[in-house]
């Protein structure tokens, strides 16, 4: 899960909105050193939600679906439920970080 390189943009907003269940969009680039430092943390943490979509989308300048969440610093983790976002992560760099964001999305009706 960890090796899967970011995706070109090939989804847009309306599509993300439409997603049924839970969702983790993960914004980063694969030259990003935070977004590589943070891959290992977030692919452990992901083993334990098997049931989580994760897309991992390519950011930058010009780039509407990262625009259109006001995307500022990668990788930007958004936690997403029946195409609401409920939770943010920006940068995380420890581990307790990712697991209570996944937990919040696990349990938030």
């Amino acid at each position: 899960m960890t090796d899967e390189p970011y995706a070109p943009q090939t989804l847009s907003r309306e599509d993300v909105d439409a997603l049924p269940g839970v969702s983790v969009i993960d914004f980063g680039t694969q030259w990003c050193g935070h977004c590589n430092a943070a891959q290992p943390l977030i692919g452990k943490v992901m083993a334990d939600y098997p049931h989580v979509r994760r897309l991992k989308i390519e950011d930058g300048s010009g780039r509407r679906l990262g625009r259109s969440f006001k995307i500022k610093l990668w990788p930007t983790l958004v936690f997403m439920r029946d195409g609401q976002e409920v939770g943010r992560l920006v940068r995380p760099t420890r581990i307790g970080d990712i697991e209570q964001a996944f937990q919040g999305l696990a349990t938030k009706a």
